[in-house]
């Protein structure tokens, strides 16, 4: 990968003349390589991660579903994929390897929202044979990072 896009993967906040200290370029050539990549959807946005524990809001429900799906003649998964990732409710969708074809990421605002969407669009889509759910409970590590534990939390005590 281009250096500079490993530069901005790890730190999208680093400014172009820190890029060009780090690179040897200099701060033009820089702005001019990033605003390309922006041009041309390498660079498609910049995000900040945020630890949903630290925040005063209660947050959203996240599921990663795992789709079967039967591929399509001349368009394999592509088509299906497309539309699967068309609902503004799935963030991601990979095409993976193993016992099912597509990981789905999917956001709602409660667990019932997200249940609906699966039961009420994903699942009776056409070429889909099957999914299955996982609700994501608690991050430990995101894009990379650790996210640290709230203070104010408590953890529930197990007894065996």
């Amino acid at each position: 990968m281009d250096e500079i896009l490993e530069i901005l993967r790890k730190d999208a906040r680093i400014t172009a003349p820190e890029i060009a200290k780090l690179t040897g370029k200099s701060a033009e050539a820089v702005k001019k390589t990033i605003k390309k990549y922006e041009d041309d959807g390498t660079i498609i946005q910049y995000t900040a991660v945020i630890n949903q524990d630290l925040t005063k809001e209660s947050g959203s429900v996240w599921a990663l579903i795992e789709v079967n799906i039967a591929p399509q003649k001349d368009a394999g998964f592509d088509d299906v994929a497309e539309r699967i990732y068309s609902f503004p409710e799935v963030k991601s969708c990979y095409l993976v390897s193993g016992d099912y074809d597509l990981l789905v990421i999917v956001e709602g605002e409660t667990l019932q929202t997200v249940s609906n969407f699966i039961a009420s669009k994903l699942a009776p889509m056409e070429h889909v044979r099957g999914t299955k759910t996982h609700f994501l409970l608690k991050k430990y590590k995101d894009s990379g990072h650790v996210l640290k534990k709230s203070k104010n939390r408590k953890q529930l005590n197990i007894s065996y």
